[in-house]
């Protein structure tokens, strides 16, 4: 199950976590956010040993959103050692996003 990330634990729980993080950038009013809400849900259960999984909401957490750049959503950044180190823009199907992760893992 994912994380519910804000403004205020991002730093914690994605800058200084000790494993990869997949970051999903969505808002309630996102249709294609509904649509790959549940796939990256998927991951963290399938992944959890590996990897931190983490939802954002653009409308609540205005700081983060800005640092990183975030326009279109649905975004996911993947992140290792506190950086980013891919990007996926859009809905797209779960075997796009288990390959993205698999290379930084």
């Amino acid at each position: 199950m994912a994380v519910e990330l804000t403004d205020a634990n991002f730093e914690e729980q994605v800058i200084n976590a000790d494993k990869p993080v997949i970051v999903d950038f969505w808002a309630e009013w996102c249709g294609p956010c509904k649509m790959i809400g549940p796939i990256v849900n998927e991951i963290g259960d399938e992944f959890n040993d590996k990897v931190v999984v983490g939802k954002l909401d653009v409308d609540s957490n205005q700081q983060v959103t800005m640092k990183y750049g975030i326009r279109n959503i649905p975004t996911i950044l993947f992140f290792k050692n506190g950086e980013v180190v891919d990007k996926q823009v859009g809905a797209v199907p779960k075997s796009n996003l288990v390959n993205k992760l698999e290379a930084i893992l």
